[in-house]
């Protein structure tokens, strides 16, 4: 008879419906048992309740026609899983997947999921945030942002009619997917969690929806550090076996990778504070506050208009001098605190956001190499997942440019 780890009989014993859960959110996520609480204080959480005790049936995501999962077209699953490392997750992804693996199990520790798992599940669902062009911002939500196809039954699709009026999904008659972690609107109103205390629990925010994929996978009695817990808890967020198959091999990809040395501006290793989701937040209203234009002093430059509103040439020193303007739309102009700033255009950033899109990027580079005997062949597929997410500048220098030193990065040749 199989019989429930310590930890979780304790947690089996304290119900919470999963229609309180949004609402208990507000206050704390604790995975201990309420007659042991004024012992041992429980873990705290951006919005925070209880773990749901049992286990949460209704998929997180669904199978959608031609593909294992949204970013893994159908044929290509050993291809992303050659490709899976440190260079195809945004640091704030990364981020993400670390702490909302740290929160979850702070809260509930007898799930143990690993953030490797979380990271999986961001990959064949997402591509980490930039699944369909979207692009990652620095403050974790995906723009402008990520829909599944609608549920209609149509196509190999399942049928979900709407559930949550189309405030999520944009769709007012069927359901679709939502954000990067491929929420149905349903379910995520089962799990939604403010992880980085921004006020919002949004299924576009990677912050948000890896700590809910976390609060899915711990509901019930499932260890995730067990092949067991993983398949079963995996399997109940898409009844698909081809996707548990492959969300454990990419984790298992990714644990093997070195992560010690992560990508600039990622949190990953952070160890969370009730003050980090403030500074969560902080770094947040930074990247979205639109720049405040510099004010330019009243000055008098060489070569501008200083005229007073009259018209006159120098001015009679009771009117109000004009600011003065650089000739130069592009030369330096000194704001009010004695800085330097120059107008400069943001160069367009070609990223490579799809699998067909990094494929044909290979195809090309790749074609540029003699191969007399089609040895590269092969190599294009495991190349594209290598260069999946990066810009076609970073691609172009990390893909050698020999037939051998190809085959070697690879991992196809000696």
């Amino acid at each position: 008879m199989f019989a429930l780890p310590k930890g979780r009989k304790s947690k089996a014993m304290t119900l919470v419906p999963l229609a309180l859960i949004s609402a208990a959110w507000t206050a704390s996520l604790a995975g201990v048992d309420p007659a042991t609480a004024s012992k041992k204080d429980a873990a705290r959480l951006p919005g925070g309740a209880a773990v749901p005790s049992e286990a949460i049936k209704a998929p997180a995501s669904v199978p959608i026609p031609g593909a294992i999962a949204p970013s893994v077209p159908d044929g290509t699953a050993d291809a992303v899983v050659a490709g899976a490392s440190t260079s195809g997750i945004p640091s704030a992804a990364l981020s993400a997947y670390q702490r909302g693996a740290q929160i979850i199990n702070a809260a509930d520790p007898t799930c143990n999921v690993p953030w490797e798992l979380l990271a999986a599940i961001g990959r064949v669902e997402s591509n980490h945030g930039q699944y369909g062009g979207n692009v990652l911002g620095s403050d974790g939500v995906s723009k402008p942002g990520i829909y599944g196809p609608q549920l209609n039954g149509q196509n190999g699709t399942q049928a979900i009619t709407d559930t949550d009026g189309g405030e999520l999904d944009k769709d007012a008659t069927y359901d679709r997917a939502v954000g990067p972690m491929q929420f149905i609107p349903s379910t995520w109103s089962s799990v939604k969690v403010d992880a980085d205390g921004d006020g919002q629990r949004n299924p576009q925010d990677i912050d948000d929806a890896s700590l809910a994929s976390g609060v899915y996978l711990c509901s019930g009695p499932d260890d995730m550090s067990a092949r067991k817990g993983q398949e079963a808890a995996v399997f109940r967020y898409n009844h698909s076996q081809a996707y548990v198959d492959l969300v454990l091999r990419i984790m298992e990809a990714y644990s093997q990778g070195d992560y010690s040395a992560t990508p600039s501006g990622t949190y990953g290793g952070t160890v969370f504070t009730p003050s980090y989701s403030s500074a969560i937040k902080t770094r947040k209203a930074r990247a979205n506050k639109p720049a405040k234009p510099a004010d330019t002093p009243v000055t008098s430059d060489p070569g501008t208009d200083t005229g007073t509103d009259n018209g006159g040439g120098s001015g009679d020193g009771d009117s109000p001098a004009k600011p003065s303007v650089p000739k130069n739309p592009l030369s330096p102009v000194t704001d009010a605190v004695g800085g330097t700033v120059t107008a400069v255009t943001q160069p367009v950033v070609d990223t490579l956001n799809t699998l067909t899109a990094a494929l044909g990027f290979c195809n090309a580079q790749l074609g540029k190499i003699p191969d007399p005997l089609g040895l590269l062949k092969p190599a294009k597929a495991k190349c594209a997942a290598k260069v999946q997410g990066m810009t076609k500048d970073d691609a172009s220098a990390l893909i050698p440019n020999t037939l051998n030193a190809v085959l070697k990065w690879l991992g196809l040749g000696k």
